[in-house]
């Protein structure tokens, strides 16, 4: 181990010594650049996800099962940004590798409950999507806000005890000398098949299906003179709020898709990873939490009204709440 932590070049913010790795006392240009950039990161996350949380709460119209849900996806990126980015910048991914003591325990219980949260809750709007395309009749009666804080809450205590599970359980980001045990292997393996494969392909399946009906809906719409106006607008309303959501998810699969496959496929491999290619891809996930507000803001113009009214500070100088954003 010892000779391991000397022969590799680690981190730019580290040095290495005969038994450990210890943060610099003479930080380089690369780290001081470094940090600030991850420092910038986290404060657009926590800043983004914010301007969705404070919209979701303050403005009435946005009061709908479907944004309650992404309100639940903004409580857990907002979370990454104030825990799991200030943890990961002073006790990196790398320093872990090497000292697996308590903190570095409830690091990786952070982050796996928030990315466990994170997928949970595209689950969860997936169904929602799937209702409100599928089955517009019978949406606002099998979708509603109580069954939505049901589904929030099973989603939160489901994540948690995930992550926690898999953490303590014996989960590894990298390559140790511990690494053929088989503690290590199934909390990898079995952890994130159960915390992100299946909920992953089950989303996949609800959102091709899903397409699949809609584009039948445009082609009945299409070739149907006696439709009315309004039911196509409400069609296409829903059609676009999938279509974005569906972005979102992907955008997320994209993220930590590289990552996970990493974690899982290195015990195949007789040769370690690159500690440099582990931290980045880690870093990519955590990324994810930073997009997902633009998306939002890039697709829908009532969130970008709603954002423009709180960073103006005009939510402050009387009760708008019942603004029409759309």
């Amino acid at each position: 181990m010892d000779e391991n932590i000397t022969n590799y070049n680690i981190h730019p913010c580290y040095d290495s010594n005969s038994t450990a790795l210890i943060f610099t006392s003479n930080p380089s240009v690369i780290c001081i650049v470094l940090n600030i950039l991850l420092g910038l990161l986290s404060l657009s996350t926590i800043c983004g996800n914010l301007l969705v949380i404070i919209s979701i709460i303050y403005f009435k119209q946005l009061h709908t099962p479907t944004n309650y849900l992404i309100l639940s996806l903004s409580v857990a990126d907002l979370l990454v940004g104030v825990f799991v980015f200030p943890f990961s910048m002073v006790f990196t991914v790398t320093s872990c590798l090497y000292h697996e003591d308590v903190r570095c325990k409830i690091r990786d219980s952070l982050d796996l409950s928030l990315c466990t949260t994170s997928i949970m809750n595209l689950c969860c709007i997936s169904i929602d999507r799937y209702y409100a395309v599928c089955q517009p009749l019978t949406y606002r009666t099998k979708i509603n806000a109580q069954v939505t804080m049901i589904m929030i809450l099973m989603c939160w205590c489901t994540a948690i005890i995930i992550g926690i599970g898999i953490s303590f359980g014996g989960y590894s980001q990298g390559t140790c000398e511990e690494m053929c045990s088989i503690d290590v292997l199934l909390a990898n393996t079995m952890g994130l098949l159960f915390a992100f494969f299946c909920p992953a392909i089950i989303m996949v399946c609800i959102y091709l299906k899903i397409f699949l009906v809609a584009q039948k809906q445009v082609n009945i719409i299409q070739n149907t003179s006696q439709s009315t106006r309004s039911g196509t607008t409400v069609s296409k309303m829903e059609r676009k709020a999938t279509k974005t959501l569906a972005i979102v998810m992907g955008v997320f699969l994209l993220s930590i898709s590289p990552y996970c496959l990493l974690v899982v496929l290195q015990h195949l491999f007789h040769n370690p990873a690159p500690f440099s290619l582990i931290e980045a891809l880690n870093w990519i996930t955590f990324l994810n939490s930073m997009l997902n507000p633009l998306i939002y803001a890039f697709f829908y113009k009532w969130f970008r009204v709603a954002f423009k009214q709180i960073i103006s500070g005009k939510i402050f100088q009387g009760d708008f709440a019942n603004t029409r954003l759309f």
